[in-house]
């Protein structure tokens, strides 16, 4: 019986651990979080992310493993477009901008995320 509640006690803590790790960025925001990094202006990637962290104040971190292939899907979609630069560092860049479907998209994705965060915070203020 002793070794079951230590068994026990052992899943229920990793349960613990496992929730702590999840992921900072709910699934479906990466788009939008970029999105918005580009509404002002054109970015390379690392700057997108910078911008993401800087903007949040540390609390959400875009690696590059999610970023590219995020940036790619946009470009894909028609919502940002890329053009060579060079970055601050003299570097060969490849630069992102906003097009006017991807004003559209932040718009819509914006409001989304408004309405179903307000229905969130409904429910965690419900009794």
């Amino acid at each position: 019986m002793e070794e079951w509640h230590s068994l026990t006690k052992t899943v229920f803590v990793t349960k613990i651990l496992m929730a702590k790790e999840k992921p900072d960025l709910v699934y479906g925001t990466l788009d939008m979080l970029i999105l918005k990094s580009l509404q002002h202006e054109p970015r390379h990637g690392l700057a997108i992310a910078d911008r993401i962290q800087q903007i949040s104040r540390d609390i959400l971190r875009v690696e590059q493993g999610s970023l590219y292939p995020a940036l790619y899907r946009l470009e894909a979609q028609g919502w940002i477009k890329a053009e060579w630069g060079v970055s601050e560092n003299n570097r060969k860049a490849r630069y992102y901008k906003l097009t006017p479907a991807g004003r559209k998209q932040l718009a819509a994705e914006t409001e989304h995320w408004s309405r179903i965060t307000t229905g969130i915070n409904r429910v965690l203020a419900g009794t």
